[in-house]
């Protein structure tokens, strides 16, 4: 896995990293510092608790550390230098990438970076219209709903895929322009298979220059997939007996080569959780049985019926 992570040279006069900070922290939300803390604090467990992604939580650390660093910079009388946070993330589907953008969100708005935190994300569909001028208000549309956020774009390779007269030139175009309009409360974050977004960025150089936070994320191995299917049903106050827990693992070595998932994801095995969560359902009822200790469990036979069509 690689990772390159940069900050502009540039500077700012001090005071100006301190109001910045200052009015986004407390923007609308009524809290104490003590509670912006903690409330920090909480979203950087929730990161911590995610399995697996070991490189994204560093890095989402060092911005933190940044930001404190710069902060006491400007205490002392010396320049603080800006953020820019916009990112490349490249990987699999169901690999966290989604997950991450959600929590960096709330994460920047609490750190002061974002004024709301919110997460945009949306598709070439949504951001390309059908002739000259459209695709320019649509993808304006979308900058405007995600300003004070995060705009995620999945398959963005998919905007450079029609050539040159292709109106995905003109969205691509317009988010460049709002990347600098408004520098100071957005965050464009694009995503996508590791290859293809390499093909885009390479296919646009000045594009990739903007993007100076790229993370990979890798696909999970088996056993992490197995501790997902365990941590999704202990948050959701199921456990899985020893009996589910190792088919779970036995199907996944089924469809993997030397110990690294060939056709799975998190995702797929959060649907995997959800459809024995439902066989759960039906066994109990037909059994009319209503322990908690039943209620909470879901057996092997649970995960072999959620595994039928």
């Amino acid at each position: 896995m690689t990772r390159r992570v940069s900050f502009p040279g540039s500077v700012t006069r001090p005071g100006r990293y301190q109001l910045q900070a200052e009015t986004r922290a407390g923007s609308g939300k009524g809290l104490s510092p003590d509670q912006e803390r903690e409330n920090l604090g909480d979203l950087m467990s929730e990161l911590n608790s995610l399995i697996g992604l070991g490189k994204v939580k560093k890095l989402v650390g060092e911005i933190k550390d940044y930001i404190t660093i710069q902060q006491q910079r400007r205490d002392m009388g010396l320049l603080a230098e800006p953020l820019v946070l916009h990112m490349v993330f490249k990987g699999n589907p169901g690999t966290g990438k989604t997950t991450v953008a959600r929590i960096l969100g709330k994460a920047f708005a609490r750190m002061g970076l974002l004024s709301k935190g919110h997460l945009t994300e949306v598709e070439r569909a949504d951001l390309v219209g059908e002739y000259i001028g459209h695709t320019a208000l649509k993808t304006r549309e979308m900058v405007k709903k995600a300003l004070g956020g995060i705009l995620f774009i999945d398959e963005a390779y998919s905007l450079a895929r029609g050539g040159e007269k292709d109106f995905g030139k003109e969205a691509i175009d317009t988010l460049v322009k709002a990347m600098e309009d408004h520098k100071d409360d957005f965050v464009l974050i694009l995503a996508g298979y590791r290859g293809e977004m390499e093909a885009f960025l390479r296919s646009n150089p000045g594009l990739k220059s903007r993007f100076p936070i790229h993370i990979e994320f890798p696909d999970y191995k088996i056993e992490e997939l197995v501790d997902i299917a365990e941590q999704i049903t202990r948050n959701r106050q199921y456990r899985l007996t020893p009996g589910a827990r190792e088919k779970i693992r036995e199907l996944l070595y089924e469809n993997a080569g030397s110990g690294e998932l060939v056709m799975g994801n998190a995702r797929y095995i959060r649907n995997l959780v959800e459809a024995a969560i439902r066989k759960q359902a039906v066994r109990l009822a037909k059994a009319k049985v209503t322990t908690r200790e039943a209620l909470m469990a879901l057996e092997r036979q649970d995960i072999i019926e959620a595994l039928e069509k």
